[in-house]
């Protein structure tokens, strides 16, 4: 005869089963893997980038999430190459961003329990706060904004674009958005880019938003990890990390992009040892757009050559940064 269970050991049992079914909604049920940094292109934002005048749709992108396994994306829109001083001038420039990131927003609507949208604008533009404002009231896009200093031509050395950058930052803190930021300077106008401009962002820039997230793309890089103003750059944060520096509390970092063949492999030893210091909690798995040469089964394969652990991995994939903890909760209670 089995011996007759007390009160506490039932609810102990009935607990422990219950967390195994996933039906508590506590950020631990959340164990899946997260991509957060996609992009979806629209056909004409398509024809001025690599994806080609078909673009990427949510449709297209949701079928690749489930080849790779990959349960949830951010969808960072890429409104802001209209204004890319590389790229041939956009007429009517600012209906452009203003179409792409409406059309982001009605695509990110198809799939509102899978697909997570971002609003994003060029910083230095003049109507780069309207545009903020105008997004903050789309319920698809008001979780957060992407800023890609490089397509911007961003140059934080500049004092009139810093100033531009610090009343976006603070624009972004006053609507509750979440920051998404590439900061890695323009390479092909040979911009500066280290140490010196990673700490103007952590003096200037990160006291601006002191109140939503701010995720740094790449690992404070633009893909790869083979050029040394990247670890000059984030090692300017893992500092302020290791002394606890009050800035970086709402700070994470993306490694979207660091497995690019041929560009990490020989520094594969420094660059997990810059993710274990910043804290594996810290850092998001992403893995860029999905391209023919970077569908997402592919980044994440490539993600996992990187000598981190089976647990790491796992940890990283499934973290759940604070700006999708509500969107979260949504998603699976229905």
């Amino acid at each position: 005869m089995l011996p007759r269970l007390s009160n506490a050991c039932r609810i102990n049992q009935w607990f422990a089963f219950i967390t195994t079914l996933g039906v508590l909604t506590s950020s631990s049920s959340f164990a899946e893997i997260i991509d957060y940094h996609q992009h979806l292109y629209s056909p004409e934002a398509g024809a001025r980038s690599s994806p080609g005048p078909k673009g990427i749709d949510a449709g297209f992108l949701v079928a690749q999430l489930d080849a790779a396994g990959i349960q949830r994306a951010v969808v960072l829109s890429v409104a802001y190459s209209f204004s890319n001083p590389n790229k041939p001038p956009a007429p009517d420039e600012y209906a452009h961003v203003m179409a792409e990131n409406d059309w982001t927003s009605a695509q990110v609507a198809k799939y509102p329990e899978r697909l997570l949208g971002f609003c994003s604008v060029n910083p230095l533009k003049s109507y780069a706060l309207q545009e903020i404002a105008r997004c903050a009231k789309d319920p698809n896009l008001r979780t957060g904004l992407k800023l890609h200093f490089g397509n911007s031509d961003v140059n934080v050395d500049n004092p009139e674009h810093l100033a531009q950058v610090r009343e976006v930052f603070r624009a972004a803190n006053q609507h509750r958005m979440a920051i998404t930021v590439h900061m890695h300077a323009n390479i092909d106008r040979h911009r500066p880019y280290g140490a010196k401009e990673a700490r103007i962002f952590l003096d200037q820039l990160l006291p601006e938003a002191p109140d939503v997230t701010v995720q740094i793309a790449h690992l404070a890089g633009g893909g790869g990890y083979d050029d040394p103003t990247i670890d000059a750059a984030l090692s300017v944060f893992v500092e302020a990390i290791e002394r606890k520096d009050p800035r970086m509390k709402n700070v994470y970092f993306d490694a979207c992009g660091i497995a690019i063949p041929g560009m990490w492999e020989d520094k594969a030893g420094l660059i997990v040892k810059r993710i274990r210091q910043i804290g594996i909690k810290q850092v998001l798995y992403g893995s860029d757009a999905a391209t023919p040469n970077n569908l997402p089964k592919d980044a994440l394969e490539r993600w996992h050559r990187l000598p981190l652990t089976q647990d790491e991995f796992r940890a990283i994939e499934n973290n759940v940064a604070p700006y999708l903890t509500d969107w979260l909760r949504r998603a699976h209670a229905n």
